[in-house]
């Protein structure tokens, strides 16, 4: 998971809350998910024994499959992942020929390691939530959101902000991330309760947030992989959604 601005809907201006970045790096540090220099640099490989081994296999091929999906535009691309947490993705996009990306994320105990480890002159970090008056006149080809959209309380919201910060002819990809149907968003909100309760932080549950696909509806979207398609479900490799919105 990456952390990202929380504020309440409509209201852009709000100051990023420091309690909920505590809060969250606390969470983080308990899952075993804040990793040493030495482990981010080689992310999405890390060690067999590690104990979300298995998770990164999953995001090492959603990573694969999104960059090459974008490096058949065959152009340079200007990117931004919004929650980008450590920046290992952000650095593996500037594969792409050309491209410059920009990575955003309140979590600012890893933005610091992401520049400390991967900032260049085609890669840039900003510590604070996303704001589109940041981006005032800057246009981009790609936004991302990677295992982070889960922590905006409106995707219809978080949504429109990102389209007004893309090209026209630009896109917004969705990786790493679960969509639920009406039915199964009380029992995924339960699950997710206990979950903080269990760990000792109940006050994160208020900040994850389940989606359904129903929520795309507004948009122009496409569903690139969808885990529930039968031959998908019979593989049990890969459970996210990726799924990607054009204007």
């Amino acid at each position: 998971m990456h952390l990202v601005n929380l504020s309440v809907e409509n209201k852009r201006d709000e100051t990023v809350d420091t309690a909920f970045a505590d809060l969250y790096i606390d969470v983080r540090n308990q899952e075993k998910r804040v990793l040493t220099d030495c482990q981010v640099m080689f992310l999405p490989d890390i060690e067999p024994t590690h104990i979300h081994y298995k998770e990164w296999q999953v995001r090492k091929r959603s990573a694969k499959k999104l960059i090459d999906y974008l490096k058949e535009k065959n152009k340079p691309l200007n990117i931004l992942e919004i929650g980008c947490g450590n920046g290992w993705l952000s650095s593996m996009l500037l594969t792409i020929k050309g491209s410059k990306v920009t990575g955003i994320d309140v979590n600012e105990p890893e933005i610091m390691q992401a520049e400390r480890l991967f900032k260049n002159e085609r890669l840039d970090f900003i510590c604070a939530g996303f704001d589109p008056t940041t981006f005032s006149g800057q246009k981009f080809d790609v936004i991302l959101f990677a295992a982070s959209i889960q922590y905006f309380p409106s995707i219809k919201n978080i949504l429109q902000d990102a389209l007004s910060c893309l090209n026209w002819n630009g896109e917004i990809h969705i990786i790493d991330t679960n969509f639920y149907s009406p039915n199964q968003v009380e029992g995924a909100a339960r699950r997710t309760e206990q979950y903080y309760n269990d760990m000792g932080y109940p006050e994160m549950a208020a900040y994850y947030f389940h989606h359904t696909v129903n929520d795309l509806k507004p948009f122009n979207y496409r569903v690139l992989f969808n885990p529930h398609r039968l031959v998908n479900k019979m593989s049990k490799r890969d459970p996210f959604y990726w799924v990607t919105i054009k204007h």
